[in-house]
């Protein structure tokens, strides 16, 4: 059983930093693997559909992105959790879709935010292996989620 972390909330320094890459020499590491694990639990016990280790107070580039129904998300598509090492975004799609989001680090705030409705995405598993793969809707827009927590950015900060 993993340990479930404290969760960084809005006005945590940590949150506005830009995460740190996880080098060739973590990959695979018994470290990164608890965290990944620690990671999602964490995300589970909230009841999350993603979750960045910025938000654990880890300012590492490492996301898990697991959409699935839940008290939050009941209309949520449910796929097989993903966890992300260095992700980053090749391309997405010009077209755009208005959809609610919330945030496990602003837990009583819910907002509309645009997001691209597809994304192109590259990045490691746990063991260094390179991925790359395409989201569409509300996977794609839990990707642009996460991503933005790795640059220090909350969904707030992209409200209309």
């Amino acid at each position: 059983m993993s340990v479930v972390l404290a969760v960084a909330q809005r006005g945590a320094g940590i949150l506005t930093l830009k995460a740190a890459t996880v080098a060739n020499s973590e990959f695979n590491s018994d470290w990164l693997i608890a965290l990944a694990s620690a990671m999602q639990a964490t995300m589970l016990a909230r009841n999350g559909v993603g979750i960045a280790a910025p938000q654990v107070y880890v300012s590492k580039r490492v996301i898990i992105v697991a959409s699935r129904a839940n008290l939050r998300y009941p209309d949520a598509p449910d796929m097989p959790a993903v966890v992300m090492v260095n992700p980053e975004i090749l391309e997405k799609s010009d077209n755009t879709i208005l959809g609610e989001e919330g945030c496990l680090s602003v837990p009583d705030e819910r907002g509309m935010v645009a997001r691209a409705e597809m994304v192109k995405v590259r990045y490691f598993t746990l063991e260094g292996e390179p991925i790359e793969t395409v989201f569409h809707g509300f996977p794609a827009r839990i990707v642009q989620h996460e991503i933005d927590h790795l640059d220090g950015v909350l969904f707030v900060e992209r409200l209309d």
